[in-house]
């Protein structure tokens, strides 16, 4: 279709479409990186705009959306519920945008990578290791949260998580890094007091300490391999817990018999605050995998983060 001049109309209409694609992509980073400095003087420095242009940008854009997006006071700036879901999209769409370019320029792994992992699996296997990773990779930075939680990958804006057992949600991708033994242990002061078990079928008259699965919130069973065969044996728990690091710590105190990995008390036993059980009847590995959300094209940051968990799980000899 020609315009009253004879040139075509459609050159117009594109480049207005793109004009207000890539104000809207402008405002999303602007908006994201707000609700992360708190501040409209902050964002708008680290983004070489003027304090007002990017206020006057954040009112257009909740305008637009209908919905108050900033709590704004006099000495920070807060997402509001609707904020805080919009700003969670904004992180996947930029994310996608932006994994999107680097994969046609084939370029060098870059960007912000969300991972959540469970505290004492950071502290003894990523932290180490991780200034090498970064020096690899200088472009790429990284987020590490730390939980036992369940985590809504999309809706949070998470890359990835690490967790350990079998995951029950099929919507996710799965990468197996390792498989991770487990230990039964106790103090030496439960054992003087019950006993050294010689076998689960000596196990009358002992106590565990609970742990509290946050899938079922019910306490779960001690397990044995007898024979080739896994047994699960449940104890009576006068103390019962839902965090890892708190069971550990029980424990110690002497409260009974636990099940954990081996990893976790490698520093008790060799120091002598417990003292593993039970060790020709071992419990049942445990399965270490990454989750992440499944998608055409696999970030560049987030590939080599895996590839990198994959070998120093490896090294690591779980």
């Amino acid at each position: 279709m020609l315009g009253p001049d004879n040139r075509p109309m459609f050159g117009n209409s594109i480049r207005n479409l793109r004009t207000k694609l890539m104000d809207r992509l402008d405002c999303m980073r602007l908006f994201v990186r707000v609700v992360e400095r708190r501040s409209f003087t902050a964002a708008a420095s680290d983004l070489g705009l003027s304090r007002s242009t990017a206020t006057e940008a954040v009112k257009r854009l909740e305008a637009q959306l209908g919905a108050r997006l900033l709590e704004r006071t006099t000495r920070h700036v807060a997402a509001t519920l609707d904020g805080q879901a919009y700003y969670h999209r904004c992180l996947s769409i930029l994310a996608e945008v932006e994994d999107a370019e680097s994969a046609l320029r084939n370029a060098e792994p870059r960007g912000l990578l969300r991972v959540d992992a469970h505290p004492l699996l950071t502290r003894t296997f990523l932290l180490p290791r991780l200034p090498a990773f970064l020096e690899r990779y200088p472009l790429v930075s990284l987020q590490l949260g730390q939980s036992d939680r369940l985590v809504d990958l999309v809706r949070e804006g998470v890359d990835c998580v690490i967790r350990a057992g079998e995951p029950r949600d099929s919507g996710m991708v799965l990468r197996r890094l390792a498989t991770i033994r487990e230990a039964t242990c106790a103090s030496p002061d439960y054992l003087a007091r019950h006993g050294v078990p010689a076998s689960p079928d000596a196990l009358e008259g002992h106590r565990a300490v609970g742990f509290v699965s946050s899938r079922s919130g019910e306490v779960l069973p001690l397990e044995f391999t007898v024979e080739g065969r896994l047994r699960e044996v449940r104890l009576p728990s006068r103390v019962t817990a839902n965090n890892s690091d708190t069971v550990a710590e029980l424990a110690r105190m002497g409260f009974g018999l636990v099940q954990a990995p081996r990893y976790r008390f490698e520093r008790d036993l060799a120091e002598g605050r417990l003292v593993e059980v039970l060790a020709d009847f071992p419990p049942s590995p445990t399965p270490l995998s990454a989750l992440y959300p499944q998608k055409r094209q696999l970030a560049p940051r987030l590939r080599v983060f895996l590839d990198w968990a994959v070998e120093i799980f490896a090294a690591a000899q779980l």
